[in-house]
Protein backbone atom coordinates (compact mmCIF):
# COMPACT_ATOMS: atom_id res chain seq x y z
CA UNK A 1 0.00 0.00 0.00
CA UNK A 2 1.15 3.55 -0.68
CA UNK A 3 0.59 6.98 0.83
CA UNK A 4 1.84 10.30 -0.59
CA UNK A 5 3.87 12.34 1.93
CA UNK A 6 5.98 14.61 -0.29
CA UNK A 7 6.67 11.40 -2.20
CA UNK A 8 5.57 7.78 -1.95
CA UNK A 9 5.53 6.03 1.45
CA UNK A 10 5.01 2.28 1.33
CA UNK A 11 3.42 0.40 4.19
CA UNK A 12 2.28 -3.16 4.85
CA UNK A 13 -1.14 -3.76 6.36
CA UNK A 14 -1.08 -6.70 8.80
CA UNK A 15 -4.81 -6.48 9.50
CA UNK A 16 -6.44 -7.25 12.82
CA UNK A 17 -9.85 -6.51 14.35
CA UNK A 18 -11.27 -3.23 13.11
CA UNK A 19 -11.95 -2.01 16.65
CA UNK A 20 -8.61 -3.17 18.11
CA UNK A 21 -5.91 -0.79 19.39
CA UNK A 22 -3.76 0.47 16.55
CA UNK A 23 -0.09 -0.39 16.23
CA UNK A 24 2.57 0.88 13.83
CA UNK A 25 5.82 -1.04 13.42
CA UNK A 26 8.91 1.05 12.66
CA UNK A 27 12.02 -0.69 11.27
CA UNK A 28 15.69 -0.07 11.95
CA UNK A 29 18.63 1.11 9.83
CA UNK A 30 18.81 -0.94 6.64
CA UNK A 31 15.51 -2.62 7.46
CA UNK A 32 11.96 -2.36 6.16
CA UNK A 33 8.42 -3.52 6.85
CA UNK A 34 9.46 -7.12 6.09
CA UNK A 35 11.30 -7.16 9.42
CA UNK A 36 7.96 -7.54 11.22
CA UNK A 37 6.63 -10.51 9.24
CA UNK A 38 7.41 -12.99 12.03
CA UNK A 39 6.06 -10.90 14.93
CA UNK A 40 2.94 -9.33 13.40
CA UNK A 41 0.95 -12.58 12.96
CA UNK A 42 1.46 -13.34 16.66
CA UNK A 43 -0.29 -10.09 17.61
CA UNK A 44 -2.90 -9.87 14.85
CA UNK A 45 -5.82 -11.07 16.99
CA UNK A 46 -5.25 -8.30 19.53
CA UNK A 47 -4.15 -5.24 17.53
CA UNK A 48 -4.81 -3.50 14.22
CA UNK A 49 -1.34 -3.06 12.75
CA UNK A 50 0.63 -1.65 9.85
CA UNK A 51 4.38 -1.46 9.23
CA UNK A 52 5.87 1.57 7.50
CA UNK A 53 8.89 1.79 5.20
CA UNK A 54 10.60 5.07 6.11
CA UNK A 55 12.00 7.20 3.26
CA UNK A 56 15.19 5.66 1.91
CA UNK A 57 14.30 2.13 3.02
CA UNK A 58 12.33 -0.80 1.71
CA UNK A 59 9.94 0.23 -1.04
CA UNK A 60 9.88 3.90 0.03
CA UNK A 61 12.44 5.84 -2.02
CA UNK A 62 14.02 8.96 -0.57
CA UNK A 63 12.57 10.84 -3.56
CA UNK A 64 14.46 14.00 -2.65
CA UNK A 65 13.58 13.79 1.05
CA UNK A 66 16.18 13.74 3.82
CA UNK A 67 16.54 10.41 5.60
CA UNK A 68 17.80 11.64 8.98
CA UNK A 69 16.12 10.52 12.19
CA UNK A 70 14.46 13.92 12.61
CA UNK A 71 13.21 13.99 9.02
CA UNK A 72 11.84 10.47 9.23
CA UNK A 73 10.15 11.27 12.55
CA UNK A 74 8.37 14.07 10.70
CA UNK A 75 7.27 11.66 7.99
CA UNK A 76 6.10 9.20 10.65
CA UNK A 77 4.03 11.93 12.30
CA UNK A 78 2.29 12.78 9.04
CA UNK A 79 1.82 9.08 8.30
CA UNK A 80 0.03 8.58 11.62
CA UNK A 81 -2.15 11.63 11.05
CA UNK A 82 -3.30 10.29 7.68
CA UNK A 83 -3.97 6.66 8.61
CA UNK A 84 -7.69 5.86 8.59
CA UNK A 85 -9.51 5.60 11.89
CA UNK A 86 -9.34 7.60 15.09
CA UNK A 87 -7.42 7.43 18.32
CA UNK A 88 -3.82 7.07 19.35
CA UNK A 89 -1.14 4.62 18.24
CA UNK A 90 1.26 2.28 19.97
CA UNK A 91 4.60 2.42 18.17
CA UNK A 92 6.79 -0.68 18.14
CA UNK A 93 10.22 0.31 16.88
CA UNK A 94 13.51 -1.53 16.49
CA UNK A 95 16.96 0.11 16.60
CA UNK A 96 16.80 3.31 14.51
CA UNK A 97 13.03 2.84 14.33
CA UNK A 98 12.89 3.02 18.11
CA UNK A 99 14.90 6.26 17.98
CA UNK A 100 12.52 7.69 15.38
CA UNK A 101 9.58 6.58 17.54
CA UNK A 102 11.01 8.30 20.63
CA UNK A 103 11.45 11.56 18.73
CA UNK A 104 7.89 11.35 17.42
CA UNK A 105 6.51 10.54 20.89
CA UNK A 106 8.09 13.65 22.41
CA UNK A 107 7.15 15.93 19.54
CA UNK A 108 3.58 14.61 19.00
CA UNK A 109 2.31 13.20 22.31
CA UNK A 110 -1.34 13.44 21.31
CA UNK A 111 -0.82 10.94 18.48
CA UNK A 112 1.05 8.28 20.41
CA UNK A 113 -0.36 6.27 23.29
CA UNK A 114 2.57 3.99 24.14
CA UNK A 115 6.01 2.86 22.96
CA UNK A 116 7.66 -0.54 22.66
CA UNK A 117 11.38 -0.01 22.06
CA UNK A 118 13.17 -3.09 20.76
CA UNK A 119 16.95 -2.75 21.08
CA UNK A 120 16.88 1.02 20.52
CA UNK A 121 19.97 3.02 19.66
CA UNK A 122 21.33 4.24 23.01
CA UNK A 123 24.40 6.16 24.19
CA UNK A 124 27.40 4.11 25.27
CA UNK A 125 28.05 3.93 29.01
CA UNK A 126 31.46 5.05 30.31
CA UNK A 127 34.27 3.38 28.40
CA UNK A 128 32.06 0.61 27.10
CA UNK A 129 32.92 -0.21 23.48
CA UNK A 130 30.82 -1.75 20.75
CA UNK A 131 31.96 -4.73 18.74
CA UNK A 132 35.17 -3.78 16.82
CA UNK A 133 33.71 -4.76 13.43
CA UNK A 134 30.62 -2.66 14.08
CA UNK A 135 32.73 0.29 15.25
CA UNK A 136 34.90 0.10 12.14
CA UNK A 137 31.86 0.11 9.87
CA UNK A 138 30.35 3.16 11.57
CA UNK A 139 33.66 5.03 11.33
CA UNK A 140 33.88 4.34 7.59
CA UNK A 141 30.23 5.28 7.06
CA UNK A 142 30.81 8.56 8.87
CA UNK A 143 33.58 9.82 6.55
CA UNK A 144 32.08 11.80 3.64
CA UNK A 145 33.10 10.36 0.30
CA UNK A 146 34.77 7.29 1.75
CA UNK A 147 31.52 5.93 3.15
CA UNK A 148 29.77 6.32 -0.19
CA UNK A 149 32.67 4.73 -2.08
CA UNK A 150 33.06 1.72 0.22
CA UNK A 151 29.33 1.05 0.50
CA UNK A 152 28.72 1.37 -3.24
CA UNK A 153 31.58 -1.01 -4.01
CA UNK A 154 30.32 -3.49 -1.46
CA UNK A 155 26.80 -3.51 -2.84
CA UNK A 156 28.15 -3.90 -6.36
CA UNK A 157 30.62 -6.69 -5.56
CA UNK A 158 29.04 -8.73 -2.75
CA UNK A 159 25.95 -10.80 -3.61
CA UNK A 160 22.75 -9.87 -1.81
CA UNK A 161 22.50 -13.30 -0.19
CA UNK A 162 25.98 -12.92 1.30
CA UNK A 163 25.19 -9.45 2.61
CA UNK A 164 22.01 -10.69 4.27
CA UNK A 165 23.87 -13.59 5.87
CA UNK A 166 26.50 -11.22 7.24
CA UNK A 167 23.85 -8.89 8.67
CA UNK A 168 22.05 -11.76 10.40
CA UNK A 169 25.34 -13.07 11.83
CA UNK A 170 26.09 -9.62 13.24
CA UNK A 171 22.57 -8.96 14.50
CA UNK A 172 21.51 -12.35 15.90
CA UNK A 173 22.66 -14.58 18.69
CA UNK A 174 21.54 -17.54 16.54
CA UNK A 175 20.90 -16.58 12.88
CA UNK A 176 19.38 -20.01 12.17
CA UNK A 177 16.32 -18.96 14.19
CA UNK A 178 15.33 -16.45 11.50
CA UNK A 179 12.82 -18.23 9.28
CA UNK A 180 13.94 -19.27 5.76
CA UNK A 181 10.95 -17.38 4.33
CA UNK A 182 12.11 -14.15 5.94
CA UNK A 183 15.67 -14.69 4.72
CA UNK A 184 14.42 -15.11 1.16
CA UNK A 185 12.31 -11.96 1.48
CA UNK A 186 15.35 -10.04 2.74
CA UNK A 187 17.52 -11.29 -0.12
CA UNK A 188 14.91 -10.25 -2.68
CA UNK A 189 14.65 -6.79 -1.10
CA UNK A 190 18.46 -6.40 -1.07
CA UNK A 191 18.58 -7.25 -4.76
CA UNK A 192 15.86 -4.70 -5.45
CA UNK A 193 17.59 -1.96 -3.46
CA UNK A 194 20.98 -2.63 -5.07
CA UNK A 195 19.51 -1.45 -8.37
CA UNK A 196 18.43 1.93 -6.92
CA UNK A 197 20.87 4.74 -7.72
CA UNK A 198 20.36 6.82 -4.57
CA UNK A 199 20.13 4.02 -2.02
CA UNK A 200 23.69 4.50 -0.73
CA UNK A 201 23.15 8.18 0.01
CA UNK A 202 19.81 7.49 1.72
CA UNK A 203 21.32 4.81 3.96
CA UNK A 204 24.32 6.93 4.94
CA UNK A 205 22.15 9.97 5.61
CA UNK A 206 20.24 7.97 8.20
CA UNK A 207 23.36 6.31 9.66
CA UNK A 208 25.17 9.61 10.09
CA UNK A 209 22.19 11.23 11.82
CA UNK A 210 22.18 8.38 14.36
CA UNK A 211 25.87 8.93 15.06
CA UNK A 212 25.30 12.67 15.48
CA UNK A 213 22.53 12.01 17.98
CA UNK A 214 24.58 9.54 20.00
CA UNK A 215 27.53 11.95 20.02
CA UNK A 216 25.52 14.17 22.40
CA UNK A 217 24.51 11.70 25.10
CA UNK A 218 23.22 14.32 27.53
CA UNK A 219 20.73 15.62 24.98
CA UNK A 220 19.80 12.05 24.06
CA UNK A 221 19.04 11.14 27.68
CA UNK A 222 17.00 14.35 28.10
CA UNK A 223 14.85 13.42 25.14
CA UNK A 224 14.22 9.98 26.59
CA UNK A 225 13.33 11.52 29.96
CA UNK A 226 10.84 13.80 28.19
CA UNK A 227 8.74 10.84 27.01
CA UNK A 228 5.46 10.88 28.91
CA UNK A 229 3.88 7.76 27.41
CA UNK A 230 4.31 4.32 29.01
CA UNK A 231 7.35 2.52 27.59
CA UNK A 232 8.35 -1.12 27.31
CA UNK A 233 12.09 -1.51 26.67
CA UNK A 234 13.08 -4.90 25.25
CA UNK A 235 16.76 -5.60 24.68
CA UNK A 236 18.75 -8.60 23.55
CA UNK A 237 21.34 -9.59 26.13
CA UNK A 238 23.73 -10.50 23.30
CA UNK A 239 23.26 -7.38 21.16
CA UNK A 240 26.60 -6.61 19.45
CA UNK A 241 25.48 -3.23 18.07
CA UNK A 242 23.93 -1.67 21.17
CA UNK A 243 25.43 -3.29 24.30
CA UNK A 244 22.88 -4.40 26.86
CA UNK A 245 24.71 -2.29 29.45
CA UNK A 246 23.27 0.79 27.73
CA UNK A 247 19.75 -0.60 28.06
CA UNK A 248 20.38 -1.39 31.73
CA UNK A 249 21.50 2.21 32.22
CA UNK A 250 18.31 3.43 30.54
CA UNK A 251 16.25 1.24 32.85
CA UNK A 252 18.16 2.64 35.84
CA UNK A 253 17.66 6.26 34.75
CA UNK A 254 14.01 5.66 33.84
CA UNK A 255 12.65 3.31 36.51
CA UNK A 256 9.05 3.99 35.46
CA UNK A 257 9.75 2.19 32.18
CA UNK A 258 9.27 -1.56 31.95
CA UNK A 259 12.50 -3.38 31.04
CA UNK A 260 12.98 -6.95 29.83
CA UNK A 261 16.12 -8.67 28.58
CA UNK A 262 15.77 -11.34 25.93
CA UNK A 263 18.03 -14.23 24.91
CA UNK A 264 18.71 -12.68 21.52
CA UNK A 265 20.80 -10.23 19.57
CA UNK A 266 19.85 -6.89 18.01
CA UNK A 267 16.70 -7.99 16.16
CA UNK A 268 14.71 -10.19 18.57
CA UNK A 269 11.46 -9.58 16.68
CA UNK A 270 13.01 -11.66 13.89
CA UNK A 271 15.12 -14.06 15.96
CA UNK A 272 12.77 -14.79 18.89
CA UNK A 273 9.34 -13.46 17.81
CA UNK A 274 7.39 -15.68 20.22
CA UNK A 275 9.27 -14.28 23.22
CA UNK A 276 8.78 -10.71 21.98
CA UNK A 277 5.07 -11.30 21.34
CA UNK A 278 4.58 -12.73 24.82
CA UNK A 279 6.23 -9.73 26.48
CA UNK A 280 4.39 -7.21 24.31
CA UNK A 281 0.95 -8.76 24.85
CA UNK A 282 1.47 -9.03 28.60
CA UNK A 283 2.60 -5.41 28.80
CA UNK A 284 -0.21 -4.08 26.60
CA UNK A 285 -2.69 -5.96 28.78
CA UNK A 286 -1.16 -4.65 32.01
CA UNK A 287 -1.49 -1.09 30.70
CA UNK A 288 -5.11 -1.62 29.58
CA UNK A 289 -4.23 -1.03 25.95
CA UNK A 290 -5.64 -4.42 25.00
CA UNK A 291 -8.17 -6.54 26.87
CA UNK A 292 -7.31 -9.65 28.81
CA UNK A 293 -7.71 -12.60 26.40
CA UNK A 294 -10.91 -14.58 26.97
CA UNK A 295 -9.91 -18.20 27.61
CA UNK A 296 -13.45 -19.38 28.24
Amino acid sequence: MMMDIDGPVHYADFGGPADAPRVVYVHGLGGCSLNWNALAPLLENQVRAVAVDLPGFGRTPAAGRRTSVAANAGVLRRFLQRLPGAGQFTLIGNSMGAYVSMVAAVDQPTLIKALVLVDPTLPLIGRLQVDPAVRKQFIINGIPGLGEYVLARRWAAVPARTRVAEVLTRCCLDPSKVSPEMVEDMVAMEEELTRQRRHTAAYLGAARSIVRGLARPSAYWRRMQAIRQPVLLLHGTYDRLIPVASAREAAKRLPHWSFVELEAGHIPQMETPDAVAGEVLAWLTAHNIIKEPDHA
